[in-house]
């Protein structure tokens, strides 16, 4: 990107060299080989004669030329040129009169006509088809262009209608073939009649006289440099104004956005000549070129503005004073003043004390801060400066008579070194936020690193600490259930109390109860009737033994995510002690087990077929408190339903889904 831009702006540096003089006009070309080639003539000097006129010759001379627009004919006698060569003298093209610094402009003007005289014959007299007359630059009043016939002078071009253009656009003139026809004995003798107010700038190129394919490449391509590249110049900054509009509507702490959109609106409105046609009426005429040259310091003051933007620091006072500068010589250049001094130099000069200004200091800044993207900018303003006061001096016509204006181009130069600073600055905000993303990434590696060690250590202290408690629980639990019986059974065998069948009774629920815990620590995965299953493994066989037929009625339930092993523990004691009771008490010959969904809740139920009791009557011991206890400990509910000689029940229900697990406590 930057070879291709340094490339782009040592192309436009050549430009500036003598030799783009001659290359921006056109060359008289050596003739080919092939004698049949028809070429242009460059005509470098002409035969001038001046006529002094009134402003009455000079209407009635246009008036004149309207009215022979397309008919035979020649110009009334005292509208012709002289007929005395005496009055006729050589002159050497460019014919050009320069600008005076501080003229004043008078009501009553003074005019002459310029009467440039050429002769055309082509080369060992062969005609071309048809006969073109080129100038690249003609800045006066609205011209004419007259072809002498034998009944005398004849106007073949009046420009009236595109005089108010005629300082920016190439004269382009194609005579008619009659006209031709009648010449094919002699040379054809052509004048271009400059009407011009006494004493004032005008120039007049030279001129090139020949067939019309060949003249007319170079008139399409002086209209293309000094037409066609300004207008796409202009169109370009206004897709690109817009642009950067609609960036500033979103980002709205941006300036730099809404300073480059306004700058394309002011360039605009300077090259407005380009685009659109000017008015008809003197005043209209005089705002609309105040409007056009007066915008330049406008776009000076709003491009330097921008430039500083690719600053580190912010210069309010020299902005200020710059935009003071600016908005005085915009006042004191309105055509109100325009019969006091030339408001059109002075405008120029205030754009080349801005432009001088401003340039110096972005450089002088640039070279400070050194910052490549801004020195670039700082190159651009340079040579953009120099265009610009290569086309003051060509406004002025003090040099460079037939040179095209290059500031459209410098534009290109400015808009190309913006955009080359905002790709990099582009770049350097992209490369910032990829260094950025990059650190932070590690930062948060190493966080995750350090957050996971801390989640391993905790887990670590949590498994520990469950381990801790669980140990406790067992503890308790053996200490209140195992231990105790078997503290009572040794007792009891001491004191000779109990006998043999009892100790092995003993013995034999104490390896129950230490199966239970056992099993309580199985992982089952929440699945209660996994744990039941367990359950009927170890006391099938002592139902069995006692006489009981075990009908398993149990269906499939859902998970309870909070069963954990202290409730698992309490589930199946709960269970445990309905059986013992059924086959301690009941007398009974079958028991059943079943298990039910209902929703929000599961049930689990123990029914046998013994001789049952009156719960009225019955007396509420510690097995049934203890069962309570239980039951509120894992959030359900315990219901026994029983009476004389119609067995018991036992229904106990769990919730699904436990809102708030109950204080987990060792069970009792």
């Amino acid at each position: 990107m930057r070879l291709w831009l340094l490339a782009l702006l040592s192309l436009l540096l050549a430009s500036l060299l003598p030799g783009f003089g001659a290359w921006a006009q056109p060359r008289l070309i050596t003739p080919p080989a092939d004698a049949n080639k028809q070429l242009g003539q460059q005509m470098q000097s002409a035969e001038l004669a001046i006529s002094q006129w009134s402003r009455d010759d000079l209407h009635e001379w246009w008036a004149a030329l309207r009215s022979m627009d397309g008919s035979p004919g020649s110009m009334p006698s005292h509208l012709q040129p002289p007929s005395d060569p005496r009055l006729w003298s050589r002159v050497q093209l460019p014919d050009v009169r320069g600008r005076e610094v501080g003229r004043r402009f008078t009501e009553d003007p003074q005019y002459q006509m310029r009467w440039y005289r050429f002769r055309y014959a082509p080369p060992e007299g062969r005609w071309p088809t048809s006969v073109a007359l080129y100038m690249p630059r003609l800045v006066t009043m609205a011209a004419a262009v007259l072809v002498h016939t034998d009944e005398g002078w004849r106007p073949v071009f009046d420009n009236q209608s595109g005089a108010r253009e005629q300082w920016v656009r190439p004269l382009w003139v194609v005579f008619p073939a009659a006209l031709t026809a009648l010449s094919q004995d002699q040379a054809l003798e052509v004048v271009v009649a400059v009407p011009a107010i006494n004493d004032t700038f005008y120039s007049v190129s030279s001129a090139w006289l020949g067939p019309r394919e060949d003249l007319e490449a170079r008139y399409q391509r002086r209209w293309a440099l000094q037409i066609g590249v300004p207008q796409a110049t202009g169109l370009t900054l206004v897709v690109l104004g817009l642009f950067s509009f609609s960036l500033w509507v979103r980002r709205r702490d941006e300036p730099a956005y809404l300073l480059f959109s306004l700058a394309s609106v002011a360039w605009l409105l300077r090259n407005l000549h380009y685009h659109v046609d000017l008015p008809r009426t003197r005043v209209g005429l005089e705002w609309f070129w105040w409007v056009t040259h007066a915008s330049m310091s406008w776009v000076m003051l709003l491009t330097f503005l921008f430039v500083l933007r690719f600053s580190r620091r912010r210069f309010p006072r020299f902005e200020l004073g710059v935009a003071g500068l600016v908005l005085l010589g915009s006042t004191l250049t309105l055509p109100f003043w325009h019969f006091w001094f030339d408001g059109l130099f002075f405008q120029h000069a205030i754009n080349a004390v801005v432009g001088f200004a401003c340039t110096s200091f972005v450089v002088s800044v640039a070279l400070r801060e050194r910052r490549y993207g801004l020195r670039l900018i700082a190159l651009a303003l340079v040579l953009s400066l120099l265009l610009g006061i290569h086309d003051l001096f060509l406004l002025a016509g003090w040099a460079w008579p037939e040179h095209i204006y290059l500031m459209p181009f410098a534009t290109l130069i400015i808009v190309a070194s913006f955009l080359y600073a905002v790709q990099n600055r582009y770049v350097g905000a992209v490369y910032e936020v990829e260094l950025l993303n990059e650190n932070l990434a590690q930062r948060l590696d190493a966080q995750s690193r350090e957050m996971q060690a801390q989640h391993d250590r905790l887990r670590e202290a949590e498994r520990q600490q469950a381990l801790l408690l669980e140990r406790q629980r067992l503890m308790q639990d053996m200490h209140d259930g195992l231990g105790s019986s078997l503290l009572s059974a040794m007792v009891a065998v001491e004191q000779g109390s109990m006998d043999q069948d009892r100790v092995v009774e003993v013995l034999r629920e104490c390896v129950d109860d230490l199966r239970l815990v056992i099993d309580s620590l199985e992982p089952i995965g929440h699945d209660l009737v996994s744990l039941l299953a367990t359950m009927r493994y170890r006391l099938g066989k002592r139902l069995q033994a006692g006489g009981l037929m075990l009908e398993w009625d149990v269906q499939d339930l859902p998970p309870l995510e909070w069963l954990e092993p202290p409730d698992a523990l309490h589930v199946l004691r709960l269970m445990q002690e309905a059986l013992s009771n059924v086959l301690k008490h009941a007398r009974a010959s079958r028991v059943r087990m079943v298990t039910r969904h209902h929703g929000s809740y599961v049930e689990i139920r123990v029914e046998d077929d013994g001789e049952g009791f009156d719960i009225n009557t019955a007396q509420r011991g510690r097995g049934l408190k203890s069962q309570q206890r239980r039951t509120q400990r894992l959030g359900g509910s315990l219901r026994i339903d029983s009476s004389p000689g119609h067995g018991t029940r036992l229904s106990l229900r769990l919730p699904v889904i436990r809102p708030e697990a109950p204080g987990k406590q060792s069970p009792a």
